[in-house]
C-alpha cells in the first residue's frame, strides 16, 4: 500500500519554502507528485494537459525544422518533454530559477528527469527567466544575444497572479517588447495561464506582436468530476519579409 503522504524534499529559497511531496489520493486510487512554494500550489502530475498543450500549440505555430526553443520554468518537466517529443526540435534551453528543481531532475528524483537530462538537445540552465528576458544577452549563457524560434513560459499562475514581484513589469507592453527581441522573425511566444482567457491580456500582446491569440485548454478534473479550462496565449513576431 502507498504511503498516504511523503515529503521527498524541502528547501528554503529566496522566494519561500519549496516542497516536493508525494501523496496518495484515495478517491482516485493514485499517487500524486506535487510541488509547493510556501502556501502556493505550483504543480501536480494529476493535471498536465495544459502544460503539454503549451509546447504542442507553441511549436505547431512555428515553421521550419531544427527549432531552437526556450522554456521558462522547469517544474515537473511536462512542457519540456513535450518540446523534445516534437521531432522538429533542434535545441531546448530550460530556464529554472530554483536550483532544487534542477537537482530533482538531474538526480532522477522526478520521473521525467532522465528523459530531459539524457537528451543531447536539452540544457537545464539555472537563472531568472524574467531578468534574462529583459537583458540583451538573453537566455543562452554561451551565446549572448542568441534568438529563438519559440519561447514558452510557465512560471506565474497568470499575468495577474504572480508568484513573486520579479515579474511585475514583464507582462506589460515594455516587458513583452524586450522579450520579443529574443525571438527570430516569425517566432512564437507562448504563455501558460491557470485562468480562463483574459481578452485584455490578448490585446496587450497584440500591441507588441504582429499577431496574438488565445487557446483555451479544457480537460476533465477528476477531483471535482467536471471540466476545467485554462489558457495558452500565443503571439508571433513579424516575419521580416
Amino acid at each position: 500500500m502507498s504511503k498516504l503522504f511523503e515529503e521527498l524534499d524541502y528547501r528554503p529559497t529566496p522566494i519561500g519554502a519549496l516542497v516536493l511531496r508525494r501523496r496518495h489520493e484515495a478517491r482516485l486510487g493514485v499517487d500524486i507528485l506535487e510541488i509547493k512554494l510556501g502556501e502556493e500550489h505550483l504543480m501536480s502530475d494529476l493535471f498536465t494537459a495544459s502544460e503539454i498543450a503549451l509546447a504542442q500549440l507553441g511549436l505547431a505555430a512555428c515553421s521550419g525544422e531544427g527549432l531552437d526553443v526556450v522554456v521558462g520554468g522547469l517544474g515537473l518537466g511536462y512542457t519540456a518533454r513535450a518540446v523534445l517529443d516534437e521531432p522538429r526540435t533542434g535545441s531546448l534551453i530550460v530556464v529554472e530559477y530554483l536550483e532544487a528543481v534542477i537537482d530533482w531532475h538531474q538526480t532522477g528524483l522526478l520521473p521525467l528527469g532522465p528523459d530531459l537530462t539524457g537528451d543531447p538537445r536539452c540544457r537545464l540552465v539555472e537563472g531568472d527567466f524574467f531578468a534574462m528576458a529583459q537583458n540583451a544577452t538573453g537566455f543562452d549563457p554561451g551565446a549572448p544575444g542568441r534568438t529563438f524560434d519559440a519561447i514558452l513560459l510557465d512560471i506565474d499562475h497568470s499575468p495577474d497572479a504572480l508568484l513573486d514581484q520579479r515579474s511585475t513589469s514583464f507582462y506589460q507592453p515594455e516587458g513583452l517588447a524586450k522579450l520579443a527581441r529574443h525571438l527570430k522573425p516569425g517566432g512564437i511566444f507562448g504563455l501558460w495561464s491557470d485562468e480562463r482567457t483574459d481578452d485584455a491580456f490578448t490585446g496587450r500582446l497584440a500591441k507588441v506582436f504582429a499577431e496574438a491569440w488565445a487557446a483555451p485548454v479544457t480537460f476533465h478534473n477528476p477531483l471535482q468530476d467536471r471540466p476545467f479550462t485554462q489558457t495558452v496565449y500565443l503571439a508571433r513576431t513579424a516575419s521580416g519579409c
